[in-house]
């Protein structure tokens, strides 16, 4: 399955992403998104420098607002 980055408080998105089968990393610097499919992040500290570097060529989901359910949807229907 997909290489997920997930941002290290979203524990229950981890776990969802584990069950259906991902290989699921946490996102505790910026260096741990290299070579992930789609990266999970909470969306809270969303581009607070106004930087626009990337180090990933893979999706980004914001998680803000989304259950555990609809983050995995979203990631699955991205990494297809």
């Amino acid at each position: 399955m997909a290489k997920i980055g997930v941002e290290e408080s979203l524990t229950d998105i981890q776990q969802a992403l584990r069950e259906k089968g991902h290989d699921v990393i946490q996102l505790k610097q910026e260096s741990d998104a290299q070579n992930c499919d789609c990266c999970v992040v909470t969306g809270l500290d969303s581009n607070v420098m106004g930087m626009q570097d990337t180090i990933t060529k893979g999706s980004v989901i914001e998680a803000h607002g989304m259950s555990a359910d609809e983050v995995c949807q979203k990631v699955e229907s991205r990494i297809q």
